[in-house]
């Protein structure tokens, strides 16, 4: 029992990468459009969705923006009316975004800092999985430099390398009760890195529809030495080896992008956008732990999910030279089976919907505002390994701003 435990909980950690962690908030005019962006030529967050692109905008760019989540999800117990839902708690996605390069150049230089994964998810002390979760907090920081290059008036490519600097804390119950019947608890600490790359092309039309199609690499992102930390009766301390650590690499996956813009008229703008992200390459979670014991062993976990794909449609519409209203839609398939849902991302299909503006404050600033609602559909499941059975219902809500001065 105790070895199956401590299996349970070393497993997860990395469950929480999955499509439900990929918050996709890189940029608030494009999260206004329905996260379109690939094929178009919007302001420094271009970085990020198409790096091809950044040597055909305009002018240099510094902006910052951020992102509060709340992530609202709500299980009901297989044979059971009784409802658990999260905590209320706010995850604050953030980007920041340079470009800078002679005026009329062939080339431009960027630089972005984006939150592509994270998230937070806090189902309390006293919930029917708690021995399988109560808290997860989640980030994953890119740090990109990017080089795009003009080819010619009509077409451009970029490309940029990527360091991932990521930190997990997660907590859980454990079934071991002291004399006052308290729960023991476990706490799992740890941050990694990764590298990756990312790169792009974008290409203008006789027709002057704009194209672009992107590639951002896989990120195998390491966890050295992360802390353990166990709270359990005295009696049980041997079991649990204290202090401890363990290491573990997560496959983050690739995404291949396609994105169309289309400008009917001077006023309007409409973008479509299709996404891959390759998820196939998490077949199993892996630990090796510091210390072990017979209760404690290097463990091998199942995740077996498949590719996920997003499909998004935005447009602008400028009602006076500055000020811009945004709308959008999308959308998403989940990454992970039936068997393997858990409550630290209770994935499953999803749609959004997306609204914003822009507002032209002075010749060189611009106030960009979003909002993002998602509903993640209704999905029942017996979790493979927990045994955790029961109905899942999540919905997000995303209020969004940045500034951006450009000269």
């Amino acid at each position: 029992m105790r070895k199956l435990l401590l299996l349970l909980w070393l497993a997860l950690p990395v469950c929480a990468f999955s499509q439900g962690f990929q918050v996709n908030l890189e940029g608030e005019k494009q999260i206004g459009m329905g996260h379109t962006g690939t094929g178009l030529l919007t302001d420094g967050a271009s970085v990020f969705f198409n790096p091809g692109a950044v040597a055909m905008l305009p002018e240099n760019y510094v902006q910052a923006g951020i992102s509060p989540l709340v992530f609202q999800s709500v299980f009901n117990p297989s044979g059971s009316n009784v409802q658990y839902h999260t905590l209320n708690k706010i995850a604050p996605p953030f980007t920041f975004y340079g470009v800078w390069g002679p005026k009329s150049s062939w080339w431009k230089f960027g630089f972005g800092v984006y939150t592509p994964f994270g998230g937070l998810t806090d189902w309390g002390d006293n919930w029917q999985g708690k021995y399988v979760l109560e808290s997860l907090n989640l980030k994953a920081i890119y740090f990109q430099p990017t080089l795009s290059i003009k080819l010619a008036d009509f077409v451009s490519i970029g490309g940029g390398f990527v360091y991932n600097r990521g930190s997990v804390d997660l907590t859980q119950a454990i079934p071991l009760a002291n004399q006052a019947g308290q729960d023991g608890q476990a706490e799992l600490k740890g941050t990694g890195h990764g590298y990756g790359w990312n790169a792009g092309i974008y290409f203008k039309t006789e027709s002057g529809v704009t194209v672009g199609i992107t590639h951002r690499s896989g990120v195998s992102t390491t966890i050295n030495n992360g802390n353990a930390i166990f709270t359990v009766p005295t009696a049980l301390q041997s079991y649990f080896p204290q202090p401890n650590t363990f290491k573990s690499t997560i496959p983050l996956p690739a995404v291949n992008s396609v994105g169309i813009g289309f400008y009917p008229s001077p006023k309007w703008t409409l973008a479509l956008d299709m996404n891959i992200t390759s998820w196939n390459v998490y077949k199993t979670l892996e630990f090796d732990y510091k210390y072990t014991t017979p209760d404690l062993q290097n463990t091998v976990s199942p995740r077996n999910y498949n590719d996920a794909f997003t499909f998004r449609a935005g447009a602008q519409y400028k009602s006076s030279p500055r000020t811009a209203w945004r709308f959008g839609g999308g959308f998403a398939t989940t990454a992970v089976g039936d068997s393997y849902v858990t409550p630290e991302a209770p994935d499953a299909n999803r749609v959004y919907f997306t609204g914003g503006f822009g507002y032209l404050i002075s010749k060189h600033l611009d106030l960009d505002a979003s909002f993002e609602f998602e509903h993640l559909l209704s999905r029942t499941s017996t979790n493979i390994q927990y045994q955790l059975s029961g109905t899942y219902e999540s919905n997000i809500y995303i209020p969004g701003v940045s500034l951006s001065y450009h000269w």
